[in-house]
C-alpha cells in the first residue's frame, strides 16, 4: 500500500486554487513551487536512494510551510471574496 503525500495539504480546495490560478499568475507561480516542493520532499523523504542530510531537508520543509501560508492566505482572501459576492 503506497502511503499518502502529506505535503498535499490541498487537495480538498482544489476548485477554488484552479480559479485563482486562472486570475492570478503569481499564485499560480507560487502554488507551482509549493507542488514541486511538496512533490520532491515526498521523493526524498521515500527514497531508497543515497539519504540526504536533514539540515537540507529541513530547509526544504521550512521553505514548503512558507509557501503554505501564502497560499492560506489567498485562499483565505478568495473564500471571503466569494462569500462577500453572495450576500
Amino acid at each position: 500500500m503506497k502511503r499518502q503525500n502529506k505535503y498535499r495539504k490541498f487537495q480538498l480546495q482544489q476548485k477554488n486554487i484552479e480559479a485563482l490560478e486562472k486570475e492570478n499568475s503569481r499564485f499560480k507561480r507560487v502554488y507551482s513551487e509549493y507542488e514541486n516542493m511538496s512533490n520532491e520532499l515526498w521523493n526524498l523523504e521515500n527514497s531508497n536512494d543515497e539519504p540526504v542530510p536533514d539540515d537540507f531537508i529541513n530547509a526544504m520543509v521550512l521553505q514548503a510551510s512558507y509557501l503554505e501560508d501564502e497560499i492560506e492566505d489567498w485562499l483565505l482572501q478568495f473564500n471571503e471574496k466569494k462569500t462577500d459576492i453572495r450576500h
